[in-house]
């Protein structure tokens, strides 16, 4: 097991080194090493990283505190190590004429959230960024634009970029900003949210009846964001599909992806 984290560790190194070149030699080496290590143990669990890393130590606690003062390091930038090989997979996901980016949140630890930015890739998201903040509760659009902003400069450009993420995220904040950024976007609404509909304010929950129906020019929330929504009901789910899109003029039929547009 030793032998084959260290020979993984080597392949990660030669890898950083030829798209990193600039990266300092003891980072790279402490870096691929415990990517290797993780890829072995498959968990982020530091204890359990600490009994596979295959470092000379007396004691399982000495490893566990290499592990530790290594993440602690503020000179190891996630997101200069992850440019790189971000923008390549990108720029292949590109040559299809659209990338679509997906946002969303996971439970790190009793007491860290997980924001992350993934690109669709195939059948598969492959993360991008990420930010990680002390709450229980959603990091908020603070933390949602500061992803974003981050990752904005590596897209390719002239191809279309179009934002998925669940329905903590659909807000007037995020839509304001997809728009800004010339982005479509496809993201799940909460059905108790309000709406103006056609000059009338209502909930979106009294328009999911039907299996399917298209809203347009709709102004969002008391801040009046105007965009469209799309509701749809899968077969055998109580709980309705509610969108907003941006792709005015067109029923949920044809707006592509509209039925999947939450991976």
């Amino acid at each position: 097991m030793t032998g084959g984290i260290a020979q993984l560790a080597s392949g990660i190194a030669d890898e950083l080194r030829r798209r990193l070149p600039g990266q300092r030699k003891t980072q790279r080496e402490a870096l691929a090493l415990l990517v290797a290590t993780m890829l072995e143990a498959r968990t982020a669990n530091l204890m359990t990283l600490a009994a596979f890393l295959p470092r000379n130590a007396a004691r399982a606690d000495m490893r566990y505190q290499w592990i530790a003062r290594f993440i602690d390091n503020h000179r190891v930038d996630c997101d200069a190590v992850m440019e790189p090989f971000a923008r390549a997979v990108l720029a292949t996901a590109a040559e299809s004429g659209r990338i679509v980016l997906i946002m969303d949140q996971t439970k790190a630890s009793e007491r860290h959230q997980v924001l992350m930015l993934a690109v669709r890739f195939g059948e598969r998201a492959l993360p991008l960024a990420w930010r990680v903040e002390t709450t229980q509760g959603t990091i908020g659009f603070t933390g949602q634009k500061t992803l974003l902003d981050a990752v904005t400069p590596w897209l390719p450009s002239g191809v279309a970029i179009c934002l998925m993420a669940d329905r903590f995220y659909g807000t007037p904040d995020l839509i304001e900003l997809a728009k800004a950024k010339g982005w479509s976007y496809r993201l799940r609404l909460k059905t108790n949210l309000r709406a103006i509909v056609a000059g009338r304010s209502t909930t979106l929950a009294q328009h999911a009846g039907r299996s399917w129906c298209y809203l347009s020019n709709v102004e969002l929330t008391h801040r009046r964001v105007v965009t469209n929504i799309g509701i749809t009901r899968d077969p055998g789910h109580d709980e309705p599909w509610i969108i907003v899109i941006a792709c005015p003029g067109a029923g949920p039929r044809g707006c592509t992806h509209f039925s999947a547009a939450i991976p």
